[in-house]
């Protein structure tokens, strides 16, 4: 699968390795553009369907987060490169699919570039469809604690859980809602031989309840009750190899 790109790297030494690695080693990548500062980068998206923009984090008049806030309702994936480390959870709430650190590593540009491969390609077979999961129907159950005792609940009646601090809060197909003194993760492992996906850092949902996939900042899905979820770029590859 081609992809559109453009390279922002205000450095023209770092922006012509980038460039002649993924020439080499990436021939999937087709660059359109390139600039060097946040303006020159913003001209350029606005003007070309981009599948993934590989992004310096510093530059002048302007940073990578200041360039993605201006952007707005982002549609492509975005792979960071840069020099310092200290980026990488701002990179991570700015839903950045890969961060590469220089001196650019081959392996990892490879990896970074198929990763986004994967998720483009999935994306378009999925867009617009009624989404079918591979998996069955989950016929299991859950336990949850409750200050008299416990409750038992059937995985298929979950529809989502969401993160509050240390609790949980599980959502039923009946618009029900509960409240258990158990963090996502402690949830998530509890579910982990049901179809549930951790599609978010706050958000864990029944795959079967998904019946429509966004493109966006990110993503989303759309849950059979119209509940619109988002969904983290590192989670977004995760969450497509559920569905045909």
């Amino acid at each position: 699968m081609k992809l559109n790109a453009i390279l922002v790297e205000d450095e023209e030494t770092s922006r012509d390795i980038l460039r002649n690695y993924l020439t080499k080693y990436c021939p999937n990548i087709n660059i359109v553009g390139e600039a060097t500062n946040v303006e020159e980068a913003l001209v350029l998206i606005r003007n070309n369907d981009l599948d993934v923009v590989f992004l310096d984090v510093e530059m002048p008049y302007g940073n990578a987060f200041d360039l993605l806030d201006k952007v707005g309702n982002i549609d492509f994936e975005t792979i960071f490169v840069t020099a310092y480390n200290h980026y990488a959870i701002e990179a991570l709430n700015a839903h950045a699919s890969y961060y590469l650190m220089k001196p650019i590593s081959i392996e990892e540009l490879i990896k970074a570039v198929d990763y986004v491969t994967e998720i483009k390609t999935k994306e378009e077979a999925l867009q617009d469809q009624v989404l079918v999961p591979k998996t069955n129907d989950v016929n299991g159950k859950i336990t949850i604690p409750q200050q008299n005792g416990f409750e038992i609940l059937n995985m298929a009646d979950i529809m989502y859980c969401k993160a509050d601090d240390n609790y949980t809060e599980i959502y039923l197909n009946n618009n029900k809602k509960k409240l258990v003194s158990k963090t996502l993760k402690y949830i998530e492992e509890s579910l982990k031989d049901g179809n549930f996906a951790r599609v978010h850092k706050s958000y864990l949902v029944n795959v079967n309840e998904v019946v429509k996939y966004l493109k966006g900042k990110g993503g989303s899905v759309v849950l059979s009750n119209g509940k619109e979820i988002m969904v983290s770029a590192s989670k977004k590859a995760d969450l497509l190899s559920y569905f045909k």
